[in-house]
């Protein structure tokens, strides 16, 4: 009998920003499109809402994610440095500490205490890393590369809706973009849930329903803006 055990944890920290990304780029760029549509602007103003919208978005989410990233490996250096200043300065309460820990996880005292002792003895710093802080491996987040691969993931989203508004007809903006923009969800969304072995039923639904919430309400702001002008 064969047995898979292959798992797609690890798949998670790029499909969260790519997913983010896209879906980001999809939502906003034709919430955008079709709230100014419904004002009835003309299509030179729809598609430069568009494009600055495209063009803003991905600038944002460029330098949200550089941001995020570089705060992150901040944050996660410094708790190293602490980690490194506390094993120097009291080697026996760290291994009590990570004793405690292993305790906690339901090892017997004695046992838990010489697999502190071993794994101290391998790699101090590693195994409070690990098992004390969570961080199961030293720093290698790159704020540029995900900065580049948001900003990128947002462009390719957003590029849908743009499209759309470019090839149909001035009368019917609205619903191409529209349906261009659901039909991008879906395949987003079963493609996320593919990669990360979940419910496609699911993963899709979720990413339509509230891409389709947002367009509608946009959609209702243009017209209650065009309404009050």
């Amino acid at each position: 009998m064969t047995y898979d055990n292959t798992h797609y944890s690890h798949r998670t920290g790029w499909l969260r920003a790519a997913v983010l990304g896209a879906n980001d780029g999809i939502v906003s760029t034709a919430s955008l499109i079709i709230g100014v549509a419904s004002a009835h602007a003309g299509t030179e103003d729809i598609l430069l809402a568009g494009v600055a919208g495209l063009v803003a978005g991905a600038m944002s989410m460029a330098a949200g994610e550089y941001v995020s990233v570089s705060s992150q490996a901040d944050t996660e250096k410094a708790d190293i440095a602490l980690e490194q200043y506390h094993l120097i300065r009291d080697i026996n309460y760290e291994i009590q500490e990570l004793t405690d820990i292993y305790i906690g996880r339901g090892v017997k005292p004695e046992l838990a205490k010489e697999v502190a002792r071993q794994l101290m003895a391998h790699d101090a710093l590693g195994a409070h890393l690990r098992d004390e802080l969570g961080l199961h491996e030293h720093i290698n987040a790159n704020p540029v590369l995900a900065a580049l691969t948001s900003a990128g993931m947002f462009t390719l989203g957003a590029s849908m809706p743009l499209l759309a508004t470019i090839i149909a007809p001035a009368s019917q903006i609205i619903p191409v973009v529209t349906a261009t923009s659901l039909l991008s969800l879906t395949a987003l969304g079963t493609l996320a849930a593919y990669l990360g072995r979940a419910s496609i039923l699911k993963g899709a639904t979720r990413v339509v329903f509230w891409g389709a919430l947002a367009m509608g309400f946009t959609a209702l702001t243009g017209t209650l803006f065009e309404k009050i002008t």
